[in-house]
């Protein structure tokens, strides 16, 4: 073994490997450790300013509400999460579908994606209360609306993504005999990923965005209702507390779109 193995133990055999498993970690530590600091000076300003709960409680207040009456944040949780995945899985491959549909079918294109456009236009608290009005005060209502605040920008740089490939990478793998199938798995949708899953991290957002509004409408279960209801009763704590579980969720939602991003588009953390 050479002493340059010896004084670097990083550069050994797996120990690059055993570094790449150790950053996911040191990141969610940092994230905590940033998450505590935030809290913590939270409630020293509430504390020294002696600010008014009605504005602004303090998180040991919030958390305490969490801690002694879990039940309905928890329902809310899994309801609004169950909304928000079904609405950003089916508007995702929905707007990845059609954006390869109209990448391949330009006249297509042309005489559909306006009314795309068009749709985007209309509040999504009107649309809501026509989907709500379509479909009942149902779980499939409210994963509607996360639907149509996902599939648009999904569509848009799926395009985008399609687009932006090479001509000279195409003629190459044309003059070696490639089928538009294999122009399309080898080169055409791995160089468009990285739009793709800019769009998928905007719409993990907007989809929760979508469930919360349409629970708005009228619902029992789910952290609009929450938030509802809190606004209603004046209960400051309570509305506080659900913005912390929607944050939380909106934000872990994010961190797995991210993630699959760092899977799937390998070759970005390389470059």
């Amino acid at each position: 073994m050479s002493a340059s193995t010896l004084s670097h133990p990083a550069s050994a055999p797996g120990g690059s490997s055993s570094l790449k498993l150790l950053l996911p970690l040191l990141r969610l530590l940092r994230g905590l450790a940033i998450l505590v600091a935030v809290f913590a000076l939270w409630e020293a300003l509430v504390v020294v300013f002696a600010i008014r709960p009605y504005y602004l409680p303090r998180p040991s207040v919030i958390f305490a509400a969490l801690w002694q009456t879990p039940a309905p944040y928890v329902q809310g949780f899994l309801r609004t999460l169950t909304e928000t995945l079904i609405g950003f899985a089916s508007g995702a491959a929905f707007g990845i579908g059609i954006g390869l549909v109209f990448f391949r079918l330009r006249a297509l294109r042309e005489l559909v994606f306006p009314l795309f456009i068009v749709s985007q236009t209309i509040p999504v608290i009107a649309f809501g209360a026509l989907v709500v009005l379509w479909f009942g005060n149902t779980l499939f209502a409210k994963a509607a609306i996360a639907f149509y605040l996902t599939f648009f920008p999904v569509t848009v740089n799926t395009l985008l993504g399609l687009e932006s490939v090479d001509p000279r990478q195409e003629a190459l793998l044309r003059s070696f005999g490639a089928s538009p199938r294999q122009l399309m798995m080898r080169l055409q949708f791995p160089t468009a990923l990285p739009q793709i899953f800019v769009a998928l991290r905007l719409a993990s957002s907007l989809a929760l965005v979508g469930a919360i509004v349409g629970e708005w409408f009228g619902d029992t279960v789910g952290l609009g209702v929450l938030l509802l209801q809190g606004m209603y009763t004046e209960n400051v704590v309570s509305i506080w507390a659900t913005l912390l579980v929607s944050a939380f969720l909106g934000t872990t939602f994010y961190a797995v779109v991210a993630g699959a991003e760092r899977l799937f588009v390998f070759w970005g953390a390389e470059q």
